[in-house]
């Protein structure tokens, strides 16, 4: 086992990790934004920016990880993420709707298996009618 200085320390780096993409993530946002609209963003304020995300960030990974406790779960599904987006209805429609179409494609995808799996089957059974075919044939040749 890590002494708990060392898995604090490397709790540490995770985060600044995490830190370090948000804010490349977020300059280059702001970067297509300030081309977009001919505006420029001070470096003080992509910081900001970054700095507010990562932060709200961390609070909704903290409300997913209760909801889920909340459900006596330890996995976060996507009700968890419906019930953090509650408050702003176009990303509750947006979420709702990609949830549907996971869902819709996990579904098809469960159906081809199943398809695939009982053409397998079928083909078997009808290799071993062959197999208990020939048999016979040969049996009544003898």
């Amino acid at each position: 086992m890590e002494p708990e200085g060392e898995q604090e320390r490397e709790r540490l780096l995770h985060s600044q990790r995490l830190k370090a993409a948000v804010h490349y993530t977020v300059g280059c946002l702001c970067q297509e934004v300030a081309e977009d609209k001919g505006i420029q963003f001070s470096k003080q304020t992509i910081a900001a920016i970054s700095e507010i995300t990562f932060r709200q960030c961390e609070v909704f990974a903290k409300d997913l990880e209760m909801f889920a406790r909340h459900g006596k779960r330890t996995v976060i599904n996507s009700e968890d993420v419906k019930l953090l987006a509650r408050r702003s209805n176009s990303l509750l429609r947006y979420i709702t709707q990609k949830s549907e179409e996971l869902a819709l494609n996990n579904l098809e995808q469960k159906e081809r298996k199943k398809k695939k799996s009982s053409t397998a089957k079928g083909k078997r059974t009808s290799d071993e009618q062959v197999e208990v075919m020939a048999e016979s044939e040969d049996s009544n040749m003898a």
